[in-house]
């Protein structure tokens, strides 16, 4: 399939499919022809095509005015439960679960992360026993994104206190409308609870909900973790995407604002961002061939950098001006977004970037490990069982 022939294919959606029509129709219709993820197999939104041919496809319906598929109020959905779902999900849970979170039917989180166990995930305590047919759930997760939104979240829990941490968990699809399930707001430096911690009391789950083999949790978890990496730092964006477009027009349009000093960094950040960016489509093109690997990490991890010193380039350029801030209110928003706040909630929420999909401090050693080969640190866990390790 060419580029072309996508071109084609979209054309011909559109000539049967009104821009205006009702949204959510439009949005199962662009799914159940494949339009979706074009790289996804067909009948689950794709067409097999390769990876690298999905910006034709998304650039021709932009094009057209077609309605989209709000990104940034289901980007755990896309870029973490689907990836997932479709490499380890059986047959009927895909059916099930893909076209909903597509279409943002359906909003999905990720309760990974303990008050325990952040940067050393695989020592979660939320536990899941088994019960008949089902699961009973009982633990704490916390800064979890969106949850206060979501219908559905991807849940590691152990299942076996007695084997060793990595080996003893399970991954499952949470229902958080399930009795049980509580999410209370975190409120941020920024003012705004977009984080939650969520405390699940005897949660029943189906096994049906079950993602993978009971106590092969760690490897379905690893595909999660290498796609949120992609997905948090590998995002394809256009020249001046993101928050050096940001910048880039506050300088273009401020030039009182300017000095010589300020002039320098805003070029050396301006060089660094392309070079990301460029950095992004040769990964993209990589995962044309497979999975995500531990490069995404490196991505991630120098974005996170590059996006703290540009929120603080910004707030250097604009003065006094940028140390403004309004938005103090416990806000619950529906979506992230970065870009079409103010200069000082980016320069707040960009100090998260360090920690979430990973610290920067895991990410230097997946990279030095797992990319350059170098010694890995010693640990003396691996096979310990988990009930017995220091907590």
């Amino acid at each position: 399939m060419t580029a072309e022939s996508l071109r084609e294919r979209v054309d011909g959606f559109l000539a049967g499919h009104d821009t205006a029509q009702d949204r959510l129709e439009f949005l199962r219709a662009r799914f159940d022809a494949g339009l979706a993820w074009v790289h996804y197999p067909a009948g689950l939104g794709g067409l097999g095509a390769p990876r690298v041919l999905q910006p034709v496809v998304d650039q021709r319906f932009a094009a057209a005015g077609a309605p989209d598929n709000s990104p940034r109020r289901i980007g755990i959905g896309l870029g973490m439960a689907a990836p997932t779902i479709l490499r380890h999900g059986t047959a009927e849970q895909r059916a099930r679960f893909l076209r909903p979170l597509w279409t943002a039917e359906e909003v999905w989180c990720q309760l990974f992360s303990e008050p325990g166990a952040g940067s050393d995930l695989a020592g979660v305590a939320t536990r899941a026993v088994r019960d008949g047919d089902g699961w009973l759930v009982d633990g704490q997760k916390v800064w979890t994104s969106m949850a206060h939104q979501a219908r559905w979240g991807i849940l590691l829990a152990r299942t076996d206190p007695a084997a060793p941490k990595h080996a003893g968990l399970t991954y499952f699809l949470c229902d958080m409308h399930a009795p049980g399930v509580e999410v209370r707001p975190l409120r941020q430096a920024t003012g705004e609870a977009e984080f939650n911690e969520v405390f699940l009391s005897g949660v029943r789950l189906d096994d049906g909900l079950r993602l993978g083999a009971v106590g092969e949790g760690w490897a379905v978890a690893r595909t999660t973790l290498m796609n949120e990496r992609v997905a948090i730092g590998g995002a394809a964006l256009p020249r001046e995407g993101g928050m050096i477009g940001v910048l880039a027009r506050t300088w273009r349009t401020r030039p009182e604002l300017r000095t010589p000093a300020l002039h320098d960094e805003v070029l050396r950040l301006w060089v660094r961002a392309e070079a990301l960016r460029l950095t992004g489509i040769r990964l993209r093109q990589q995962l044309a061939a497979g999975e995500p690997g531990p490069e995404g990490s490196a991505m991630k991890l120098a974005f996170a950098a590059l996006t703290q010193q540009i929120s603080g380039t910004e707030v250097e350029l604009l003065g006094a001006e940028g140390l403004r801030h309004d938005h103090w209110r416990a806000d619950r928003p529906e979506e992230l977004d970065l870009t079409g706040r103010g200069p000082t909630y980016r320069w707040l929420r960009a100090k998260g970037n360090s920690i979430e999909g990973g610290t920067s401090e895991v990410l230097r050693n997946i990279v030095a490990e797992r990319v350059l080969g170098l010694p890995a640190e010693p640990r003396t866990d691996t096979g310990v069982a988990w009930k017995d390790l220091p907590r």
